[in-house]
């Protein structure tokens, strides 16, 4: 049976072995805490993504998408209308240079650098000058979980990391630090082997194979 929130719930609530309601009412924010972590540790939780869109002529700053975590790559299409094959990199960069290469934004031109302006935006240099297609590969965070949100990413293709992250939280909440080297050496275990994983998937992308 594949967990959800509502069984991730009752499972921490064994674990600790604990009835109290205080204890109760905090298992959400730990399962919240764990959320957190794993998204800041884990390489890759799998969550790749791609969007489409256009840019806007004289517009630079464009917002990153909803749970934007890291970008994998950004390229956009030249070419007629309706057949723009030809697809251009678009290359990460500094915030200083690219504003130091393109210092005038009201100037436009194709682009060709792009940098984090802040944490919801990009800023793209040069300007553009034309409405070009544009694809966006992302890692993204998992929903958080809720009791209307029951799955996820991480329940779905990581329960053990996720349940022994929550486990984790709860013990200097609940000043059990003698279970701290337990929780985590679980947790660790879980989460190397979600990294070597992800290592594997990157290698693999990465080679080039005659066959399969």
């Amino acid at each position: 049976m594949s967990m959800t929130y509502n069984s991730l719930l009752e499972q921490i609530e064994n674990y600790l072995d604990r009835n109290d309601q205080d204890t109760i009412d905090q298992i959400p924010n730990f399962i919240s805490q764990a959320e957190q972590r794993i998204c800041r540790e884990s390489k890759n939780i799998g969550l790749e993504v791609y969007v489409t869109s256009t840019f806007t002529p004289t517009q630079s700053v464009y917002p990153k998408p909803g749970r934007w975590r890291r970008t994998i790559s950004f390229n956009y299409g030249t070419g007629p209308v309706g057949l723009e094959n030809k697809r251009n990199q678009i290359q990460l960069r500094s915030y200083e240079f690219v504003r130091n290469y393109w210092p005038n934004s009201t100037e436009t031109g194709a682009p060709l650098y792009y940098c984090d302006y802040g944490y919801t935006n990009f800023l793209v240099s040069p300007t553009p000058d034309l409405a070009y297609p544009f694809e966006l590969a992302y890692l993204e965070l998992p929903q958080p979980l809720s009791f209307i949100v029951q799955t996820n990413w991480l329940t779905n293709y990581a329960p053990d990391i996720l349940l022994y992250g929550a486990l984790l939280e709860s013990a200097p909440y609940l000043k059990t630090d003698e279970r701290i080297p337990v929780w985590q050496k679980y947790y660790d275990r879980a989460l190397n082997s979600l990294n070597h994983q992800d290592d594997m998937r990157t290698t693999d992308r990465n080679s080039y194979r005659e066959s399969d």
